[in-house]
């Protein structure tokens, strides 16, 4: 069950949820109210944000099962996080360092279990009457894919946000506790690096 989908607290009522003093950002009003053990401000934050996390966690781990169980982690660390929790900066950036962090960590233990796959190219031979350029299209997803998933990770994870979720380098920088300069430096040995694996496809 989805956390955006846990019961509400009896006595929540739909007014509870005051108009926020920022209208651009109500999750520094649902992250008060959720200091309160407040779900219904809770479920709100979830269901607005949970499609971009689990895009992100999907986009740097391959996997959209795995990445929906930590994305549920995510959420339960922000409701941990909530009494701790102040308005110095973007929401979103406060989340997507939770993310990052949880993801990394998740990488660095699938290190030690990883092993040589080869699901790639079970969709080509199973596909392999369809027309040839839906043929050519999948496959280059799966290239593109691929060749992300073979990024460090700091590089992983700028061009996902700098990309999918098209993050101003500022904004990227505070993510990944580091410079703008830094950021900009990494996404440009990410895009060589991408450009060296995709070349075939670009030619």
């Amino acid at each position: 069950m989805s956390l955006a989908q846990r019961p509400m607290r009896d006595n929540t009522l739909a007014n509870d949820l005051l108009p926020p003093t920022d209208p651009a950002q109500p999750e520094i009003e649902w992250m008060r109210q959720i200091k309160e053990g407040d779900m219904e401000a809770f479920r709100l934050l979830v269901e607005t944000h949970q499609a971009r996390v689990i895009g992100t966690i999907t986009k740097m781990l391959g996997s959209e099962t795995e990445a929906e169980d930590l994305a549920q982690q995510v959420f339960i660390r922000v409701w941990k996080s909530a009494q701790r929790y102040t308005p110095k900066a973007k929401f979103t950036t406060w989340l997507f360092r939770i993310t990052r962090n949880l993801v990394f960590n998740e990488m660095r233990r699938r290190k030690h279990f990883a092993e040589p796959t080869d699901d790639l190219a079970e969709p080509a031979e199973r596909k392999a009457h369809e027309p040839d350029q839906a043929l050519l299209e999948e496959e280059l997803q799966s290239a593109i894919q691929e060749a992300i998933n073979n990024l460090p990770e700091s590089q992983r994870m700028a061009i996902i946000l700098r990309r999918y979720e098209e993050m101003p380098y500022e904004e990227i920088a505070r993510v990944m506790r580091t410079t703008v300069p830094a950021v900009k430096s990494i996404l440009f040995r990410a895009r060589v690096e991408l450009r060296e694996r995709l070349a075939k496809y670009l030619e």
